[in-house]
């Protein structure tokens, strides 16, 4: 059975989404330039808030998860794993990375995708202010 959160988040004039190995969503209302893996902000959810069931499955360590990231007529799914050091404790933001490293904004490992592989359309549309939505799903 699939566990999954779906949170919502706003794009912003400084999404540039060019990091190399990650991306993120953060509950924060700003973005500086340098947040080059910032995909969104205003997130709705952080990490602390996503359900105890939802976290216990991301901890297995054979848990495969997907994101799905939805803006206007443009989507992306990104898939990565999880790992028994997820913790979910932040309440701030949120990080998939394409490496194993963990801390306690990680939320996926191994994806398969960074800032910088997302549709360039869907970027633009982030980047002038729209809406997505993202949703968390871990198969285990």
């Amino acid at each position: 059975m699939a566990e999954i959160e779906t949170i919502t988040t706003h794009g912003h004039e400084h999404v540039q989404a060019t990091h190399e190995s990650t991306f993120e969503f953060t509950s924060d209302d700003w973005l500086t330039p340098a947040g080059d893996c910032i995909l969104g902000i205003q997130a709705d959810q952080v990490p602390a808030d996503f359900d105890p069931a939802f976290v216990a499955a991301a901890q297995s360590a054979d848990a495969e998860i997907t994101v799905i990231i939805e803006v206007g007529d443009h989507s992306q799914t990104i898939t990565g794993r999880g790992h028994p050091e997820l913790t979910f404790d932040d309440d701030r933001s949120m990080v998939a990375r394409t490496s194993t490293y963990t801390d306690d904004r990680t939320v996926m490992i191994d994806a398969d995708a960074a800032a910088t592989d997302i549709d360039r359309e869907l970027v633009a549309e982030l980047a002038a202010g729209a809406t997505a939505t993202v949703e968390f799903r871990v198969d285990s």
